[in-house]
C-alpha cells in the first residue's frame, strides 16, 4: 500500500531521515520502533504531507505523494485516521464534538448520520458513556480511546498511531494495545504503529521496522526481530544499553 524509498529530510542541519526505504502491505500492522530522536515521528508526517522530503518518494498504491498539489493532499489525507501522541483533543468539545468533527468538517452527511456513527465508533472503543463529557473529564486512558474513536469516524484505510502507549498505565495500556489489534482485525485497515515499547510492539505488530541513524536498519516479523544478528536491533529490543 505505501512504498517508500531513498527518503532525505534535513532539520537544523541534521539528516534526521536519511535515506529510508520501507514497504507497508496492505492490511498489516507495520511498527516502526527506535529511540527518541531518530526520525519515527518526522517519518510520519511525511506519510501524511506534513513535511515534504528533500529528496526521496512516497508511493500510495499507485500514486506518488510527494508529487501531488495540496488539493491532491487533502483528497489523500482523508483515506487516513491518526492517533495523536497526547490524543490532540480539542479542550473546549464535548467528546461527541471531537469525534465529530472530521465529518461535520468534511462530509455532507445528516445530522442523524453522524450521530449514527459517533455513537458507533465510541462504542467500538467502550466509551460510549462518556459521549457528552469534556476532555478535561476524562482519564489519560479515555482521552487515547476518545481520539482513536475520531481517527476511525471516517472509516479510513489507514490509521496511524504515535506513541498509542505513552503516559498510560500497564493495564490502560494493554487496552490500548487489544483495542488496535481487534478495531485493525474488525476494520481490515492497515496500520502503522510508532513505538519504543516492546510489549506494545510485539501485541500489536505483523511486522516492525527499526530505525536509527535516519535509515531502516532492519525489518522483519517479531520473532525475525528477535532472532536478528544487527547488536543495535538485539540490544534495543532486549532492553540493553548501546555501546
Amino acid at each position: 500500500m505505501i512504498k517508500i524509498t531513498g527518503l532525505h529530510k534535513n532539520l537544523g542541519g541534521k539528516d534526521v531521515l536519511n535515506g529510508v526505504d520501507l514497504e507497508i502491505k496492505t492490511g498489516e500492522t507495520m511498527v516502526i520502533l527506535g529511540g527518541s530522536g531518530c526520525g519515527k515521528s518526522v517519518l510520519l508526517k511525511h506519510i501524511t504531507g506534513l513535511m515534504a522530503p528533500d529528496s526521496g518518494s512516497i508511493r500510495f498504491d499507485d500514486v506518488e505523494l510527494t508529487a501531488l498539489d495540496e488539493a491532491g493532499w487533502n483528497r489523500y489525507r482523508l483515506k487516513f485516521g491518526m492517533l495523536f501522541q497526547g490524543a490532540a483533543l480539542f479542550d473546549s468539545m464535548s467528546v461527541w464534538n471531537n469525534v465529530a468533527f472530521p465529518l461535520l468538517e468534511f462530509t455532507n452527511k445528516t445530522r442523524e448520520d453522524v450521530n449514527r456513527l459517533v455513537e458507533e465508533k465510541l462504542e467500538l472503543v467502550g466509551l460510549k458513556e462518556a459521549i457528552h463529557k469534556m476532555p478535561a473529564e476524562l482519564s489519560g486512558g479515555m482521552r487515547k480511546r476518545a481520539g482513536l474513536a475520531r481517527a476511525i469516524v471516517m472509516e479510513p484505510q489507514i490509521i496511524l498511531y504515535d506513541e498509542p502507549t505513552t503516559g498510560l498505565d500497564p493495564i490502560m495500556s494493554d487496552v490500548i494495545n487489544r483495542l488496535i489489534r481487534d478495531l485493525n482485525k474488525r476494520l481490515g485497515v492497515t496500520a502503522v504503529v510508532v513505538t519504543h515499547d516492546m510489549e506494545s510492539a510485539y501485541f500489536v505488530g505483523d511486522r516492525m521496522a527499526m530505525l536509527y541513524d535516519g535509515r531502516v536498519l532492519e525489518t522483519g516479523t517479531p520473532d525475525e526481530m528477535r532472532k536478528s544478528s544487527n547488536d543495535y536491533v538485539r540490544q534495543f529490543i532486549n532492553r540493553q544499553c548501546y555501546k
